[in-house]
């Protein structure tokens, strides 16, 4: 199976499906509380649908699998993940454009997600190298990926430029497929204990 392919995933407290418009709603009260995230991209409430039209685009385009992140407890829509940076001859692929309610951090979702996905990616389409990146000063996202048991590459300094025209340096991280098992066994554990 490769990236693109549109799935379903499920485990004990999220859901993972193509996003759609029917998620505009509960997405749009999902931002409340990230206005102030000035080193991530996260669509305000009024800007959701239009986010969810240009994943859409991207989709058709090869170039991303965009996911809507239900929270079994509630079932609503609590964030947007993707398959992103795919590259299906080589077998590798970044999970990124990530963001989730405020009122789930610190819950079972985000790494329900990432457990999803990355098991998705290895154990399914085979990845040779799943990749995710964040902005040096997302100290929160770093410290998310780092407790996944992802390695650090490197900062790719001035990587890009912000909207706002300030240049970010990017944080790239990765996880292989030796070592796969310890980071999904860490995540069991992880959630096992929310259970």
């Amino acid at each position: 199976m490769d990236f693109l392919a549109p799935v379903t995933l499920e485990n004990d407290f999220v859901r993972l499906e193509p996003l759609a418009v029917a998620h505009a709603a509960d997405l749009a009260a999902a931002t409340a509380g990230l206005e102030d995230r000035w080193y991530t991209s996260v669509p305000d409430a009024e800007g959701v649908p239009a986010e969810i039209a240009a994943r859409a685009r991207r989709h058709e385009l090869g170039e991303m699998n965009p996911f809507a992140v239900l929270d079994l407890a509630t079932g609503r829509a609590v964030g947007m993940t993707t398959y992103c940076t795919i590259d299906q001859p080589n077998l590798a692929v970044e999970i990124g454009y990530t963001w989730i309610s405020p009122t789930v951090h610190g819950t079972a979702v985000n790494p329900s997600a990432k457990r999803l996905l990355l098991a998705h990616a290895f154990e399914t389409c085979d990845a040779v190298r799943v990749q995710f990146q964040t902005h040096f000063h997302n100290r929160q996202s770093r410290a998310a990926i780092e407790r996944l048991g992802a390695k650090l590459d490197g900062v790719l300094r001035n990587d890009r430029i912000s909207p706002d025209g300030s240049l970010r340096d990017t944080v790239v991280y990765s996880i292989l497929p030796h070592e796969w098992p310890a980071v999904r066994n860490g995540l069991d554990a992880r959630l096992a204990r929310r259970r």
